[in-house]
């Protein structure tokens, strides 16, 4: 297989130089970003901004961050690129932490291939299928702590950076070999956009729709983005998970 040239940018064209895939290897890949990698990303970000709606001090805290990351680099209305999202600590962790509380995928199953043991001593056979239930891990007290149940971004953070945990005790995107290729494409189309909308509006729920307004509705709750530094209204918005999007 040609491999690209090396001034290309592309996610797509950086696996392909590394000599170590196929072309079958590129097209699942490319197939795996684009199926598996739809409602899952929109799932996250419908729930991060539900959660956030219930805490107006995240939503400042992630605020606050996104305008000293523009002081500092003397930008003004330009999408954030790849090292600004990097550096946008607390709502990395404020995503992550939604994700612990509301898994875009809360249960998932695998088919054992051959007899195995786990490390506990529980004999799998092969044929059998073992399920870990990614929703319920998130909330356990003996993984998590007395707060398992609080929306906590901090717990993410260690002076100020954000601080992963083992993607074994935090299995939203898998662990061991067969774990999520597109865990970080999923935070650098989530982050932007997150960042886009905090910036221009401010988040608040209401019970009814009020017919001037576009809001993203998840039942029995409808959200919606009230300018607050720009004149124009928001006119899309890249995310449908559950409900509908209303534009008047």
């Amino acid at each position: 297989m040609e491999n690209p040239s090396n001034n290309k940018s592309d996610l797509i064209s950086h696996i392909a130089s590394s000599d170590q895939h196929t072309m079958e290897n590129l097209v699942d890949a490319v197939t795996n970003f684009m199926v598996a990698g739809r409602e899952t990303t929109s799932t996250a970000m419908t729930w991060f901004f539900w959660l956030v709606s219930t805490r107006p001090d995240v939503e400042e805290n992630i605020l606050q961050e996104i305008r000293s990351l523009r002081n500092s680099t003397e930008t003004s209305n330009e999408m954030f690129g790849y090292d600004e999202l990097r550096e946008m600590n607390y709502l990395h962790a404020s995503i992550t932490e939604a994700m612990r509380l509301y898994p875009p995928v809360a249960i998932d199953t695998l088919s054992c291939k051959e007899d195995d043991t786990l490390p506990d001593g529980t004999v799998v056979k092969k044929g059998w299928l073992v399920s870990y239930h990614t929703y319920a891990m998130g909330r356990m007290e003996d993984i998590w702590g007395r707060d398992c149940s609080e929306y906590k971004p901090e717990r993410w953070l260690e002076n100020g950076v954000f601080k992963p945990e083992s993607p074994f005790k935090y299995p939203v995107f898998h662990a061991g070999p067969r774990k999520c290729l597109g865990k970080e494409m999923a935070y650098v189309q989530m982050k932007p956009i997150a960042a886009f909308l905090f910036e221009r509006y401010k988040l608040e729920v209401v019970m009814e729709d009020d017919g001037d307004f576009l809001a993203l509705e998840l039942y029995p709750i409808l959200l919606k983005f009230v300018s607050q530094a720009y004149d124009n209204r928001l006119s899309i918005l890249g995310v449908e998970p559950q409900g509908r999007i209303l534009d008047n």
